[in-house]
Protein backbone atom coordinates (compact mmCIF):
# COMPACT_ATOMS: atom_id res chain seq x y z
CA UNK A 1 0.00 0.00 0.00
CA UNK A 2 2.70 2.24 0.86
CA UNK A 3 4.55 1.60 -2.83
CA UNK A 4 1.63 2.43 -4.39
CA UNK A 5 1.11 5.70 -2.45
CA UNK A 6 4.40 6.80 -3.15
CA UNK A 7 3.74 5.91 -7.06
CA UNK A 8 0.28 7.82 -6.78
CA UNK A 9 2.32 10.70 -5.56
CA UNK A 10 5.23 10.21 -8.41
CA UNK A 11 2.50 10.75 -10.90
CA UNK A 12 0.44 13.58 -9.97
CA UNK A 13 4.21 15.35 -9.57
CA UNK A 14 5.11 14.24 -12.68
CA UNK A 15 1.63 15.46 -14.23
CA UNK A 16 1.87 18.76 -12.47
CA UNK A 17 5.30 19.08 -13.90
CA UNK A 18 4.13 18.54 -17.05
CA UNK A 19 1.27 20.65 -17.01
CA UNK A 20 3.45 23.38 -15.39
CA UNK A 21 5.96 23.23 -18.95
CA UNK A 22 3.04 23.66 -21.10
CA UNK A 23 2.47 26.56 -19.25
CA UNK A 24 5.63 28.50 -19.39
CA UNK A 25 6.11 27.20 -22.99
CA UNK A 26 2.77 28.81 -24.22
CA UNK A 27 3.40 31.59 -21.96
CA UNK A 28 7.18 32.05 -23.86
CA UNK A 29 5.16 31.39 -26.99
CA UNK A 30 2.72 34.24 -26.62
CA UNK A 31 5.56 36.47 -25.37
CA UNK A 32 6.74 35.64 -28.74
CA UNK A 33 4.06 36.11 -30.53
CA UNK A 34 3.13 39.47 -29.18
CA UNK A 35 6.51 40.58 -29.89
CA UNK A 36 6.45 39.75 -33.42
CA UNK A 37 3.32 41.36 -33.85
CA UNK A 38 4.63 44.85 -32.36
CA UNK A 39 7.47 44.42 -34.98
CA UNK A 40 5.46 43.40 -37.75
CA UNK A 41 4.42 46.95 -38.32
CA UNK A 42 6.89 49.44 -38.68
CA UNK A 43 7.20 53.54 -39.02
CA UNK A 44 6.54 54.36 -42.38
CA UNK A 45 8.49 57.68 -43.34
CA UNK A 46 6.05 59.85 -46.05
CA UNK A 47 7.83 61.86 -49.02
CA UNK A 48 7.74 65.41 -49.13
CA UNK A 49 4.48 66.95 -50.54
CA UNK A 50 4.66 67.84 -54.23
CA UNK A 51 3.13 71.09 -53.56
CA UNK A 52 3.59 72.58 -57.24
CA UNK A 53 1.26 69.92 -58.54
CA UNK A 54 -2.59 70.01 -59.06
CA UNK A 55 -5.37 71.45 -60.92
CA UNK A 56 -6.79 74.78 -60.55
CA UNK A 57 -9.26 75.44 -57.90
CA UNK A 58 -12.58 76.16 -59.24
CA UNK A 59 -11.97 72.88 -61.75
CA UNK A 60 -11.13 70.81 -58.67
CA UNK A 61 -14.23 72.16 -56.74
CA UNK A 62 -16.25 71.32 -59.90
CA UNK A 63 -15.01 67.79 -59.94
CA UNK A 64 -15.61 67.22 -56.52
CA UNK A 65 -18.13 64.28 -55.49
CA UNK A 66 -18.30 61.16 -53.61
CA UNK A 67 -17.75 57.88 -54.42
CA UNK A 68 -18.29 54.34 -53.29
CA UNK A 69 -16.52 52.17 -54.98
CA UNK A 70 -13.02 51.10 -55.10
CA UNK A 71 -10.46 49.30 -56.48
CA UNK A 72 -8.07 47.26 -54.35
CA UNK A 73 -5.13 48.62 -55.83
CA UNK A 74 -2.38 49.91 -53.16
CA UNK A 75 -1.98 53.87 -53.39
CA UNK A 76 1.90 55.05 -53.99
CA UNK A 77 3.78 56.28 -51.44
CA UNK A 78 3.91 59.91 -52.76
CA UNK A 79 0.04 59.56 -53.37
CA UNK A 80 -0.63 58.86 -49.62
CA UNK A 81 2.52 61.12 -48.23
CA UNK A 82 0.25 64.31 -50.47
CA UNK A 83 -2.77 63.50 -49.48
CA UNK A 84 -1.83 63.28 -46.27
CA UNK A 85 -0.46 66.66 -46.37
CA UNK A 86 -3.41 67.75 -47.62
CA UNK A 87 -5.81 66.70 -45.12
CA UNK A 88 -4.16 68.29 -42.08
CA UNK A 89 -0.29 68.49 -43.07
CA UNK A 90 1.99 71.71 -41.63
CA UNK A 91 2.14 74.39 -44.18
CA UNK A 92 3.94 77.05 -41.51
CA UNK A 93 6.49 75.19 -40.86
CA UNK A 94 7.63 78.42 -38.47
CA UNK A 95 4.55 78.81 -36.43
CA UNK A 96 3.53 75.37 -36.77
CA UNK A 97 0.24 75.68 -38.56
CA UNK A 98 -1.89 73.40 -41.15
CA UNK A 99 -3.61 73.37 -44.17
CA UNK A 100 -6.83 72.92 -42.38
CA UNK A 101 -8.04 75.45 -39.34
CA UNK A 102 -8.93 74.60 -36.33
CA UNK A 103 -11.11 75.82 -32.96
CA UNK A 104 -7.91 78.19 -30.83
CA UNK A 105 -5.78 76.40 -32.90
CA UNK A 106 -5.61 73.86 -31.01
CA UNK A 107 -4.65 71.32 -33.59
CA UNK A 108 -7.59 68.70 -31.74
CA UNK A 109 -7.61 65.68 -34.64
CA UNK A 110 -5.60 63.03 -35.24
CA UNK A 111 -5.67 61.43 -38.21
CA UNK A 112 -5.23 57.29 -38.36
CA UNK A 113 -4.70 55.33 -41.68
CA UNK A 114 -6.41 51.79 -41.97
CA UNK A 115 -4.75 49.39 -44.59
CA UNK A 116 -4.74 45.78 -45.35
CA UNK A 117 -1.23 46.09 -43.54
CA UNK A 118 -2.66 47.98 -40.33
CA UNK A 119 -3.56 50.53 -38.46
CA UNK A 120 -1.02 54.08 -38.52
CA UNK A 121 -1.57 57.19 -36.90
CA UNK A 122 -0.60 60.41 -39.00
CA UNK A 123 2.75 62.50 -37.44
CA UNK A 124 2.50 65.44 -39.33
CA UNK A 125 5.41 67.11 -37.40
CA UNK A 126 7.70 64.60 -38.11
CA UNK A 127 5.91 63.46 -41.65
CA UNK A 128 5.71 60.04 -40.70
CA UNK A 129 3.15 56.77 -40.46
CA UNK A 130 3.76 55.77 -36.62
CA UNK A 131 2.58 51.61 -36.53
CA UNK A 132 0.18 51.23 -33.85
CA UNK A 133 -0.84 46.92 -35.14
CA UNK A 134 -0.76 44.95 -37.81
CA UNK A 135 -4.58 44.06 -37.99
CA UNK A 136 -6.23 44.42 -40.31
CA UNK A 137 -9.60 46.51 -38.83
CA UNK A 138 -11.15 48.09 -42.16
CA UNK A 139 -14.51 45.66 -42.42
CA UNK A 140 -14.84 47.20 -38.56
CA UNK A 141 -14.83 50.92 -39.39
CA UNK A 142 -17.86 51.41 -41.18
CA UNK A 143 -20.71 49.30 -41.98
CA UNK A 144 -21.09 49.59 -45.16
CA UNK A 145 -19.58 47.14 -47.81
CA UNK A 146 -16.83 49.35 -49.65
CA UNK A 147 -15.01 50.08 -46.45
CA UNK A 148 -12.99 46.86 -46.46
CA UNK A 149 -12.87 47.36 -50.34
CA UNK A 150 -10.85 50.70 -49.94
CA UNK A 151 -6.97 50.50 -49.65
CA UNK A 152 -6.80 53.34 -47.16
CA UNK A 153 -9.62 54.46 -44.36
CA UNK A 154 -8.47 57.69 -42.57
CA UNK A 155 -10.49 57.87 -39.23
CA UNK A 156 -10.58 61.38 -37.55
CA UNK A 157 -10.09 60.96 -33.73
CA UNK A 158 -10.73 64.55 -31.42
CA UNK A 159 -8.60 64.19 -28.85
CA UNK A 160 -10.64 66.60 -25.81
CA UNK A 161 -7.87 66.44 -23.62
CA UNK A 162 -6.64 69.71 -25.56
CA UNK A 163 -9.73 71.31 -25.94
CA UNK A 164 -9.46 72.45 -22.36
CA UNK A 165 -12.47 72.98 -19.60
CA UNK A 166 -15.80 73.65 -21.99
CA UNK A 167 -18.51 70.64 -21.95
CA UNK A 168 -18.66 67.15 -23.91
CA UNK A 169 -21.49 68.79 -26.08
CA UNK A 170 -18.86 71.52 -27.35
CA UNK A 171 -16.60 69.47 -27.90
CA UNK A 172 -18.27 67.56 -29.72
CA UNK A 173 -19.37 70.11 -31.78
CA UNK A 174 -16.14 72.08 -32.87
CA UNK A 175 -14.38 68.71 -32.98
CA UNK A 176 -17.14 68.04 -35.75
CA UNK A 177 -16.34 70.84 -37.42
CA UNK A 178 -12.25 70.65 -37.55
CA UNK A 179 -12.88 67.60 -38.71
CA UNK A 180 -15.17 69.01 -41.56
CA UNK A 181 -12.51 70.89 -42.22
CA UNK A 182 -9.78 68.01 -42.95
CA UNK A 183 -12.15 65.64 -44.68
CA UNK A 184 -13.12 68.89 -47.50
CA UNK A 185 -9.20 68.76 -48.09
CA UNK A 186 -9.02 65.24 -48.58
CA UNK A 187 -11.94 65.97 -51.03
CA UNK A 188 -10.14 68.39 -53.14
CA UNK A 189 -7.09 66.18 -53.01
CA UNK A 190 -8.65 63.30 -54.58
CA UNK A 191 -11.00 65.46 -57.05
CA UNK A 192 -7.28 66.85 -58.26
CA UNK A 193 -5.84 63.21 -58.46
CA UNK A 194 -8.85 61.58 -59.93
CA UNK A 195 -9.11 59.41 -56.44
CA UNK A 196 -12.33 58.06 -55.26
CA UNK A 197 -13.39 59.33 -51.74
CA UNK A 198 -16.51 59.22 -49.63
CA UNK A 199 -16.78 60.42 -46.12
CA UNK A 200 -18.89 58.29 -43.72
CA UNK A 201 -20.50 58.42 -40.27
CA UNK A 202 -21.96 54.72 -39.95
CA UNK A 203 -19.46 53.58 -37.57
CA UNK A 204 -19.75 50.89 -34.74
CA UNK A 205 -17.93 53.28 -32.31
CA UNK A 206 -17.31 51.14 -29.41
CA UNK A 207 -16.29 48.29 -31.32
CA UNK A 208 -13.62 50.62 -33.44
CA UNK A 209 -12.47 51.95 -30.45
CA UNK A 210 -11.51 49.14 -28.44
CA UNK A 211 -9.75 47.87 -32.11
CA UNK A 212 -8.14 50.97 -32.33
CA UNK A 213 -6.86 51.20 -27.97
CA UNK A 214 -8.32 54.38 -28.05
CA UNK A 215 -8.37 56.06 -24.43
CA UNK A 216 -12.45 57.51 -22.93
CA UNK A 217 -11.16 60.97 -24.34
CA UNK A 218 -10.69 60.42 -27.60
CA UNK A 219 -13.57 60.33 -29.68
CA UNK A 220 -14.27 59.01 -33.51
CA UNK A 221 -15.89 61.36 -35.14
CA UNK A 222 -16.18 60.29 -38.90
CA UNK A 223 -14.04 58.53 -41.01
CA UNK A 224 -13.57 58.52 -44.82
CA UNK A 225 -12.45 55.98 -47.39
CA UNK A 226 -10.19 57.02 -50.55
CA UNK A 227 -8.15 54.96 -53.83
CA UNK A 228 -9.08 54.32 -57.21
CA UNK A 229 -11.98 54.31 -58.44
CA UNK A 230 -13.30 50.66 -59.95
CA UNK A 231 -13.70 49.81 -63.27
Amino acid sequence: MKTIGIRLKERFIMKTLSLLTAGLIFTALLTVSNITFSQELKTIKLLPPQTEIGKPLMQVLKARNSLREFSSENLPLQILSDMLWAAWGINRMDSGKRTAPSMGNRQTIDVYVATADGLYLYDEKQNILKGIHSKDIRAVIGRQSFVKEAPVNLIFVADYTRMGERPDEQKSFLSAADTGYISQNVYLYCASEGLATVVFHSIDRPALEKEMGLRPDQKITLAQSVGYLKK
